[in-house]
């Protein structure tokens, strides 16, 4: 049975749409103000809500932004007024809004509109993680001021950042609306630029940890550089060690460290916007549950203070982990304090000594895989993501090694370089 959120100041209007959207077999949640909208959405996500405009705490409009700007925005939302422009209806729609209902509203009209939001709520995928889910703090909120300055131009922009800190989430916000999106999965892709210029035509090229290029991907990228303006290729590099010290060690081309060096922004690790953990920890449970990837959880106080003190050597990607392994192992529907020291211990065991944590009560097989988990993504690590010695070190061709990957369900591909 749908769910379906009714947000409105005015209780005959509630109570209309209540009693109309139950009689055909809905189920129906009510609001009076965007304080109650919180409240519900933070228990869940409902199928769809019909969102007042004008309501005296916080207009409609607004709490739809901060729905999206707090990666909420993940069910279709149809808004409603009775002082509607085609201004606020576009502005809306801008938004995220799904459609604009003007008051009052013809039944027909309302049960075509809740049937056709509900279908392109049920047609589409789970939104991707979006800068809005790298935090509030001062520090994410400069950088996406940083971004917004930068977003309209062609310049290549390299982003300093630490594996997992959300490099690639900056990345894609740069991206305009339905236009291509093209990441380098293999670096040797770059000996032969030609096809991913093509492929990224008037978009964006994104390009993972550069600073594991081979000498002769280093001129592929040189002259990439030269070919963006004939494409309107907008380059997004990342890296995570220091271009300069190897330039200065003779491992990076001078020349193309200058180039790549004239806009740079750096991606702040998650210790350096802890206050943002909490937030996010709940943001990811959240978003887990609504998935029906993880069981109905909440985290106490003590457990998200714990979640906040820890560094996060992983940052948001060891996050994420680490609330997923919470979730499906906490043995209430409380995840308290001894839940998350139990997982912290057990991320500092594995980073220590790894294979420490391996599961040897599986059969052969999945301990097989979980070894072979751990170990490549040690190995991943210790290479700061250059899959040419990760190959290398394993003895396996790397074609072999991304088809191991895929199985073992490794995302690290898109990084490899040699």
């Amino acid at each position: 049975m749908n769910q379906i959120l009714v947000v409105d100041d005015e209780i005959g209007i509630r109570e209309l749409l209540s009693d109309i959207l139950s009689d055909e077999g809905y189920q129906v949640r009510v609001a009076e103000n965007a304080e109650q909208a919180r409240a519900v959405r933070s228990q869940g996500r409902p199928d769809l809500v019909l969102l007042d405009i004008w309501m005296p705490d916080t207009d409609g409009i607004t709490l739809l932004k901060e729905w999206a700007g707090g990666g909420l925005l993940t069910m279709p939302v149809v808004m409603m007024s009775g002082h509607g422009t085609i201004d606020t209806a576009v502005e809306a729609t801008r938004i995220g809004a799904y459609d604009f209902l003007e008051k009052p509203i013809a039944l027909q009209k309302l049960l075509a509109t809740v049937i056709r939001a509900l279908r392109h709520g049920e047609s589409q995928p789970m939104q991707e993680w979006s800068l809005a889910g790298l935090g509030k703090s001062p520090q994410i909120t400069e950088l996406r001021q940083r971004l917004e300055l930068v977003s309209s131009l062609n310049t290549p922009l390299l982003l300093v950042a630490e594996p997992g800190a959300g490099a690639e989430i900056c990345a894609h916000y740069l991206r305009r609306p339905h236009l291509p999106w093209v990441e380098v999965e293999d670096a040797a892709a770059l000996l032969e630029p030609e096809p991913l210029l093509q492929q990224a035509r008037e978009g964006v090229l994104y390009l993972p940890e550069i600073g594991g290029l081979s000498k002769q991907e280093q001129k592929g990228l040189k002259l990439l550089l030269g070919k963006l303006d004939k494409y309107g290729v907008r380059l997004v590099c990342t890296v995570s060690r220091s271009l300069q010290e190897q330039a200065a060690a003779g491992e990076f081309d001078p020349r193309l460290f200058q180039a790549l060096s004239e806009l740079v922004l750096k991606v702040p690790s998650l210790r350096e916007h802890r206050e943002d953990i909490p937030e996010l920890a709940n943001l990811i449970l959240l978003r887990g549950m609504e998935e029906k990837e993880l069981p109905r959880r909440h985290f106490s106080m003590a457990a998200l203070n714990a979640l906040r003190n820890y560094d996060w050597p992983g940052n948001i990607a060891q996050l994420k982990a680490g609330v997923k392994t919470l979730a499906l192992t906490a043995l209430a529907e409380e995840i308290g304090l001894a839940d998350v020291e139990r997982v912290l211990t057990q991320f500092q065991v594995t980073q220590a000594v790894p294979g420490a944590a391996l599961p040897l009560h599986l059969g052969l097989r999945e301990a097989r895989d979980a070894f072979e988990k751990i170990y490549f993504e040690h190995h991943i690590a210790q290479e700061h993501g250059n899959i040419s010695k990760v190959a290398e070190k394993s003895g396996l061709e790397r074609t072999h090694l991304y088809r191991k990957f895929k199985q073992l369900g490794i995302r690290v591909s898109k990084k490899g370089s040699e």
